[in-house]
Formats: C-alpha cells, structure tokens, sequence
C-alpha cells in the first residue's frame, strides 16, 4: 500500500496519504492529539495531498481508469477525535486566513473530482465539521465506544462565522430547526441526533475500525460515478452560489474587511 506523508519536509507529519486499493484514497489528519487546522497542516499537507490525489486520478483516467474515491478521516490510533476545528490563535493571527488558506481548501473539497467520504471517528467540532460538510459523503461512529459530538460551537465563545462556513451549511443542511439548533444554540448533535437531522449519512459500530471500514466500502460503491470525469463539474453547478463566491477568492462584498473584522473581534476576547 502507497504512502505518503505531508509536509513532506516535516520530521513531524501531519497527514498521511495511503492508497489502499486501486483507485481508493485515504487521508489521516493526526496533527496532535485533536487534528487543530493550522496552516501547517492546511497548508503545508491537507492541500498538497488532496493535489496529489487529483493528480493520480487525471493520470489514472488518461490511461482508461477513471474510477476513484478519497475517504478522509482522523488519526487511526483513537476514536475521540476527527477534528476539533481551527487553532484559534493562528487563525487570529492571520487575517487572510479564510482568504488565502480555508476557504480555498473547502472549495477543493466541494468540487472533488471524484466521491469523497468523511470517516468521522470521533468528534467534530466547528472547522472540522465543515470539513466533514465539505465531503459528499459522511459516516460517523455509533458513539458506543465513547463520546462523539458534531457540534458548531462557535456561538458559546464569540467567534463569529465567516461568510464560507454559513453558505457552506446553507449549502448542505435544510431544515430550520437544524441550522438554527446548529448555529445559533452550539448544540452537541449526537451520533444519533447528527443522523437524524441529515448531517450525516450513516452511524456504524466498531470505533475507528469500524468506521473507515464503512468509509471505505461506501466509497468504492461510488467510485464508478467518476468514471465519465463529471463529478466535481456537476457539484460546481449544484453548489453555484458557493463554488462561484470562493471560486472569487471574494466571500462576499467587501471580503477582506468583513473577515478582518470578525478577527479583530476575536483577538479581544
């Protein structure tokens, strides 16, 4: 089985690529113990890897093999975490964040060219569940092994949202109740309540094993609707107002200053 591992200058990788069978990819995020999106990882690894996959595909569907799926998932070695979201202080940091650094790596995602699955192991918290959103697909742990929330908690310390991660649950999420229990209430979806509200698509048994084997077995059923090259091009149009906004590289008018106010704000609390 393939390997590699991003940054692939670090002696400390933060994500590792595998190809576990012809034309299915897998990403583990193991950044620390919770997967905090840092630019380094964002940066240094989450983009070149996903870069990497496409590549390999295009070249695979030039030689007749079209077929192909990613399946993105958190470190293999627990089931507490598949993403606690962002560093919140380097995000503070740098006000072209969302910019120049987030918002191009959900776009990437949205417009895969190929099915993607989020293999969610544990919890996934505010930037990791728009990670997850980002993803076609999505299968959680049953929560029996321990604890796993999908929650946006955002509005419980004062971090306002950024244009991206509302369009994006506006994109992906159609109930009222959901996205005002999501949003506006921080709520803690269990594995049950997530499936429930159809955020997510499937809960399994069996930890982290349990769900990259689901992950897995999804993503190669899908793997054939890349074959004709149209999957990332058809969810550029399903999503347009999304796509087309971070395809700008402008969320919105007045982008820069919208997103450095929202910065600002936190750097004060």
């Amino acid at each position: 089985m393939a390997t590699t591992q991003y940054p692939k200058d670090s002696a400390e990788p933060l994500l590792t690529l595998t190809r576990p069978k012809d034309g299915l990819w897998q990403i583990e995020l193991h950044n620390g113990k919770d997967n905090r999106l840092t630019h380094d990882l964002v940066n240094g690894a989450f983009k070149p890897a996903l870069g990497q996959v496409e590549r390999e595909w295009r070249a695979a569907k030039k030689d007749g093999s079209g077929a192909g799926a990613l399946v993105i998932t958190g470190r293999l070695d627990q089931d507490k975490f598949f993403s606690n979201g962002f560093n919140l202080e380097s995000v503070v940091a740098d006000p072209t964040w969302f910019l120049t650094t987030f918002d191009p790596l959900l776009l990437h995602l949205l417009t895969f060219p190929i099915p993607t699955v989020a293999a969610i192991n544990g919890h996934c918290f505010a930037a990791g569940a728009m990670i997850a959103l980002a993803c076609d697909y999505r299968v959680m742990t049953d929560g029996a092994k321990r604890n796993a929330w999908v929650c946006m908690n955002e509005i419980d310390f004062g971090a306002p949202w950024p244009i991206s991660f509302g369009q994006l649950v506006l994109a992906k999420l159609t109930r009222s109740s959901v996205l005002r229990k999501l949003a506006l209430e921080g709520h803690r979806f269990t594995p049950k309540e997530a499936l429930d509200a159809e955020i997510v698509d499937e809960i399994v048994p069996g930890g982290t094993a349990g769900v990259v084997a689901r992950a897995h077995e999804l993503a190669e059923s899908k793997a054939e609707k890349a074959q004709a090259g149209v999957w990332g091009a058809i969810k550029s149009e399903l999503y347009r107002p999304l796509t087309a906004m971070l395809a700008r590289g402008l969320p919105g008018i007045n982008t820069a200053v919208d997103e450095g106010i929202a910065l600002a704000r936190l750097a004060k609390l």
